[in-house]
């Protein structure tokens, strides 16, 4: 009669290297102990199959991860089903076989794609929201089981965000990722949101800055010694007034002649938009150090992906601005120790855009237009009666605007250069 097996002797249990140990449990017959000839263990029954009427096993678990009160435990419910006519080893291989199709359909990236197609992709802001995931999001938890994030992962996404410069960004991200936590409790795919209690890294302000004449001159000559591919990007975001990555992530093929097409999956407002190109932004986009790319990106280093890095340039870009203001103040008399820029975002490029045009008299709706804007002049009713698409305004618009930003960055003297006050703001 075989011995009950005791937690102990489980414990002690060595293998024989030359056969596979099954230890039957006197307490629960049906029940083995399997010791492999490498020192593994775990937990079978044997039992005969309902169907056939042949013996057959199933395994319950490895050892110590099932101790011998839950294998037991298992055991009885696995004779149980036995006795109600279910083969627990068919169930389980059938259950294997399906494994894979429902870990897929549970991974991030598989759950982000119908998250984006089902709820998304019904708000203005789903191009945006799809590039938080393309770029941020999935390259940090795509392959990992929507189950298994935890608020720490929400955390450690947010940080790494924000150290390398960008606490906004890291917001949105929190938004979005929020929201794909609630729709997930809504679809019963997971119990509680993974976002639950995250805070935003940085509490936000409405941004009033826009950068001065003397900011804007210094800008410009820092973005010259700033070299490829950043120097003439930065100037194309000021020329333009488009958004960071609508200039960053442009392609040959959106250029034609002085127009250039944004298409909608680029457009954060998802809406195709068509900028006109001043000269000055032809020049610049010609002074560009084209390499080759089946993508055909302008701003690269691979040829394969858009140019990152932007924080790192930015700071360069900074360093450059002040030790041109201070050349600038010390050449007029006055004391470069004083002078200081303060700070500044790539975004306020566009909003400093936007105040030069209605500074040289530019209306609203053509700088709104220009921004692509659907708010504001072109929101609700207006929007829908208002089809006139201020092409000819808009061209007018951004060529006046370059003309005052080269005027503006040419090396005439400038009677406020020496004003400390101004130049120090």
């Amino acid at each position: 009669m075989s011995k009950v097996l005791t937690a102990k002797g489980v414990e002690a249990a060595r293998p024989d290297p030359t056969k596979r140990l099954e230890i039957p449990d006197g307490g629960l017959p049906g029940l083995y102990f399997v010791v492999q000839t490498s020192g593994g263990k775990s937990w079978a029954v044997r039992y005969r199959s309902p169907a056939t009427g042949k013996p057959a096993k199933v395994t319950l678990g490895k050892y110590p991860l099932l101790g011998l009160v839950e294998a037991r435990e298992a055991a009885r419910t696995a004779m149980r089903a036995v006795a109600e006519g279910i083969d627990p080893g068919a169930v389980k291989k059938a259950e294997k076989a399906a494994a894979p199709e429902r870990i897929d359909r549970d991974r991030v990236t598989t759950v982000a794609d119908e998250f984006l197609k089902r709820h998304a992709s019904k708000n203005r802001t789903a191009a945006e929201t799809k590039r938080q995931f393309e770029r941020e999001i999935l390259p940090a938890w795509g392959q990992k089981l929507i189950q298994d994030v935890t608020r720490r992962d929400v955390i450690d996404l947010l940080d790494k965000i924000a150290d390398r410069g960008s606490p906004i960004m890291a917001n949105r991200v929190l938004a979005t990722v929020r929201k794909l936590g609630n729709w997930a409790v809504s679809r019963d795919i997971i119990q509680a949101s993974f976002a639950a209690g995250v805070k935003p890294v940085e509490a936000e302000r409405s941004r009033e800055r826009i950068l001065s004449d003397n900011e804007l001159r210094w800008f410009w000559k820092a973005t010259e010694k700033l070299g490829q591919p950043f120097g003439p990007l930065f100037r194309l975001l000021l020329l333009t007034a488009q958004r960071r990555d609508e200039v960053g992530d442009m392609r040959a093929r959106e250029i034609d002649g002085q127009k250039w097409v944004i298409p909608a999956e680029r457009a954060k407002n998802g809406r195709a938009h068509v900028v006109h190109l001043s000269e000055a932004a032809i020049a610049t986009l010609y002074s560009v150090k084209r390499i080759a790319g089946r993508a055909g990106y302008i701003f690269t280093t691979t040829g394969e992906r858009p140019a990152s890095g932007y924080s790192k340039a930015k700071e360069r870009l900074d360093r450059l601005m002040l030790a041109i203001a201070r050349e600038e103040v010390a050449a007029a008399g006055g004391d470069p120790e004083r002078v200081a820029i303060a700070h500044w975002t790539l975004h306020d490029l566009r909003r400093s855009a936007a105040s030069g045009m209605a500074r040289i008299g530019v209306n609203l709706p053509v700088i709104e237009k220009v921004l692509n804007h659907v708010s504001g002049s072109f929101g609700g009713v207006a929007g829908v009666y208002n089809r006139h698409s201020f092409s000819e305004e808009m061209e007018r618009a951004l060529d006046a605007w370059a003309r005052f930003v080269l005027d503006l960055v040419s090396d005439k003297p400038a009677a406020n250069v020496v004003s400390i006050r101004e130049i120090a703001q």
